[in-house]
Formats: C-alpha cells, sequence, structure tokens
C-alpha cells in the first residue's frame, strides 16, 4: 500500500505500543522522567493515569526498554487475574518459576502464602547484588478490589531501610476513583507519586506527527500542510490513538491520488470515515480538571521535598511542562502553582469578599454562567471560584432570569469603575485561561438590569448560557 509508494520502512501509525515512536511531549517526558526517578529512589507505589489512548502502554515499554540490568521487572496487561495468578505471573517475569511449570501445573498445590514467600526471597537475594524490582500493572481500573489489596499487601515487602518491591499502576482516568474508595483507602495512602496524562496541543501534536513520519523513514516524501495538521489536532483532541487513526487514513487518501501533499480535506475525510467525533470541549470542565492536577503536583512535590529530596531537574521540567499549558487554548492549564501569575490585578482584593457585586461598581468580567438549579454544575462553580481568588481576583455572583431559556448563575471576577483597567484584567485573565472565554461587561448587565443592545462594544455573555 503506501508504505512502499512513499519509502517507508514499517507502517508510521500503527496502534501497536512500539517503545521507538515514543514522543515526549512535555507530558510524557514528565512522567517518563518521574518513573524513572521513582525506580532509582524506591518511591513505593506510584499511579500515572491517562485517558483512553494517551499512550499510557506506549510508555511502559519505553520505560521497560530503558531500565538497566540490575533492575528486575514483571509488565502485568491482563489486569483479569486472580490473586494467586498475579503472584505466579510476577514471579514468572522475574525468572523464579518458569512459563512451562505453570502450562504443565506444577504449582497447583502452592498456596497463596507459599507464593508470597518465594516473592520475599527472591526480593532479598537482590539486596546483595545492588540490584532492586519494579513491577509494573497496567490497566489497573480493571483490577479486581481483592487483587487490589493483595497489591497492597505485597507493598509491605521491605526491610528497615526500603521497599524491596517497585509498584507502578497505570491506568484510565477512573483508577483514581477506583484508590479513592473507602476499601482502598489504605493503599491510596501509600501512592508517593502521581501523575496524568494529558493529550497533546497543537504545536506537540505536529511534532508528534513528524516524529513518527521520520522513525518510520519516509518522512521526506511526504508531509502534512499546516492547516492539515491543525485539522488532525481538531479532529483527535490531542489523543495519540486517535491521531494515528486518522492520519493512517488520510496517507491512505493521499497514495490513492499520488499526492505527496496531505491537506485538511483529506484529514477531514479521514476523520468522517474513521466516524470520529470533534470533541466537545467543556469550558468550565478546565476548572475543575485544575483542582486534581493541583492536588496531584502537590503530593509530587511535597513528597520530593519531605521524603527523598528528588532531583532538581526532574521538577523543573514538571514546572515548565506545566507552564506551558497555558499557552494552548484547547488544552487544560497548569495547576494554580504553575500558571502565569495574573496579579497584581487592578483593583486590592481578597477572598473573603461578599458574592454579590456591588452597588458603586460599573464595569466587571463575566468569567462563566451556570443553569440553576446548580446540582450539577456546582463543582465546575467551586472550582472556579477557587483559582479566580487564589489568582488575586475578588468573585461575585448573579442570577439573572432569561425568560424561555431559564434562570442562570453568572460567576464574575472583579468589580471596576473604569472600563481601561477592567479590560486590562480581562486580557490578563483570558491570557492565562483561553478555555474559560471571560469577558468584560458592564456591572448592569452582568446583574441582568440591562440587555445587551445590538450596537454595544462589549461581548455578551460566555459558556453556555443562551
Amino acid at each position: 500500500m503506501y508504505e512502499t509508494y512513499y519509502g517507508f520502512t514499517e507502517k508510521p501509525f500503527s496502534l501497536t505500543p512500539d517503545p521507538k515512536y515514543l514522543y515526549r511531549s512535555q507530558s510524557h517526558g514528565n512522567a517518563f522522567d518521574l518513573l524513572q526517578y521513582a525506580i532509582r529512589r524506591r518511591e513505593g507505589f506510584v499511579v500515572v493515569t491517562g485517558d483512553i489512548g494517551t499512550g499510557k502502554t506506549t510508555l511502559c515499554r519505553a520505560l521497560l526498554e530503558q531500565i538497566d540490568r540490575t533492575t528486575f521487572t514483571a509488565l502485568v496487561l491482563n489486569p483479569f487475574l486472580t490473586e494467586e495468578d498475579l503472584l505466579k505471573r510476577i514471579l514468572q517475569d522475574f525468572g523464579v518459576i518458569s512459563r512451562d511449570e505453570i502450562k504443565a501445573d506444577r504449582l497447583a498445590g502452592v498456596t497463596k502464602q507459599e507464593l508470597i514467600e518465594a516473592l520475599n526471597e527472591f526480593l532479598l537475594s537482590l539486596i546483595p547484588l545492588k540490584a532492586c524490582a519494579v513491577l509494573i500493572i497496567d490497566e489497573a481500573q480493571n483490577l479486581p478490589l481483592p487483587v487490589l489489596e493483595q497489591i497492597r499487601i505485597l507493598s509491605n515487602l521491605e526491610t528497615d531501610k526500603e521497599k524491596l518491591l517497585q509498584i507502578i499502576l497505570v491506568g484510565q482516568l477512573n483508577l483514581r476513583t477506583l484508590l479513592r474508595s473507602p476499601e482502598m483507602r489504605q493503599l491510596d495512602q501509600r501512592v508517593s507519586i502521581r501523575y496524568e496524562l494529558t493529550p497533546l496541543d497543537s504545536e506537540a501534536v505536529a511534532a508528534y506527527v513528524a516524529h513518527r513520519l521520520t522513525i518510520a523513514g519516509g518522512g521526506g516524501a511526504v508531509g502534512f500542510t499546516a492547516k492539515a495538521l491543525q485539522q488532525v489536532h481538531r479532529r483527535s483532541g490531542g489523543i495519540p490513538r486517535l491521531i494515528n487513526l486518522i492520519c493512517d487514513r488520510a496517507l491512505l487518501a493521499a497514495f490513492s491520488v499520488r499526492a505527496s501533499r496531505i491537506t485538511p480535506e483529506m484529514v477531514t475525510h479521514a476523520a468522517e470515515s474513521l466516524d470520529v467525533q470533534v470533541p466537545r470541549h467543556d469550558r468550565f470542565g478546565w476548572f475543575r480538571r485544575q483542582a486534581s492536577l493541583a492536588a496531584a503536583a502537590a503530593v509530587v512535590l511535597l513528597s520530593s521535598v519531605l521524603a527523598v529530596g528528588a532531583s532538581a531537574f526532574v521538577y523543573q521540567r514538571l514546572a515548565d511542562g506545566e507552564r506551558a499549558l497555558a499557552h494552548s487554548s484547547e488544552r487544560a492549564a497548569p495547576p494554580a502553582a504553575a500558571r502565569p501569575s495574573l496579579a497584581p490585578v487592578s483593583r486590592a482584593v481578597t477572598a473573603e469578599a461578599a458574592r454579590e457585586l456591588p452597588a458603586d461598581a460599573a464595569f466587571t468580567i463575566l468569567v462563566g454562567s451556570f443553569p440553576l438549579p446548580l446540582e450539577a454544575a456546582a463543582p465546575d462553580v467551586a472550582s472556579t471560584t477557587q483559582w479566580l481568588e487564589a489568582s488575586g481576583f475578588r468573585v461575585f455572583y448573579a442570577e439573572v432570569d432569561l425568560g424561555s431559556h431559564g434562570r442562570w448563575q453568572r460567576v464574575l471576577a472583579g468589580a471596576y469603575a473604569d472600563s481601561q483597567s477592567a479590560r486590562r484584567d480581562a486580557e490578563r485573565l483570558r491570557a492565562a485561561a483561553p478555555q474559560s472565554d471571560a469577558h468584560l461587561v458592564s456591572a448592569s448587565f452582568a446583574v441582568g438590569l440591562a440587555p445587551r443592545g445590538p450596537n454595544t462594544t462589549e461581548p455578551g455573555p460566555s459558556g453556555t448560557e443562551p
């Protein structure tokens, strides 16, 4: 097919998790460095999460390729195992037992406790060799609770000075929810490092595509136009697996007409033929995601300071990576600790301020609108408010009645006497948080006392408000 025509040595956008194709974006590079650091320092439990198709398995395989010979590894790709089967798989990967022994059912009479003792003896034997052992479990969100409890017990294998087994759990986003359940509290408290892989921004998508074309050996024979790459990002949402699907089909379309440049139309046709839907970006889910990102960053940094004195290089990369996210309009912004500072704002503010817009205010910044009642949107309102106040803004609420469209609650940032200072702060807010779509409005409009006229120069409501 197109591989021979364009001179590729292999399929550039295969869905298999080939480690040589790992593109070290800010997010993936940070995760890779953190995992290497955790293994070297024997951090105990590490949890890496990410949405479907973000490259978690490829990351695991790339990590295994970089591990030195003094580190024994066990990789579990099938989480649907019994406790005994999990222990046997670990022992097999470590070389304690053979696959033939398992197939011949020679371990049928061995108890779970005997398997644990065999694992402990193996781990203790590594100490004189100055070697260590790492267990990586992929798709960990599917682990049954009894197996998760067994994994927690394995973390108890330790000496007086160090852990004998480094455990890395890799899974989808709901793994975080699973670990925070009451049943998993003991395991969750042992997690020293958490990291979430995020989708690629538009610049990273372009670099990712070029990287895979180059690795496959045909980067000079065919290429994507700049607008085609923008369309790839738009259609895929920055998810590597979707990028691979779309680009593979786009290459096929280019081959069918013997073209050397892939156009936006080819990308659009490819995405539609695959029934890939354009991601619907949640304007206010942006703020909610920041709470979990900030918490994750806090755990990592606190662990580094109090527990092991982490490498400054690794955490500098973390900080740089989080700051870089603020420049993408289709990505979550960085945690509050790493966001571009908006202070000093034009008006002195306090977090304890009243939520009702002052009567003497002439202008304010409309950040978001949420339909009432607020049961479903309450987390969005809370996280939006938290971030604005952390950035130095005074936050107000206003309920407005839009007739047939129902009642809405608006979230407002700041109260201003003149439009110039308000506009300056609105620009700063949009620069730091493109997803917020914040707009300057008059105070009377913000509280629903003045409709937006046809000749007004100021933007109207943002968000989902009609």
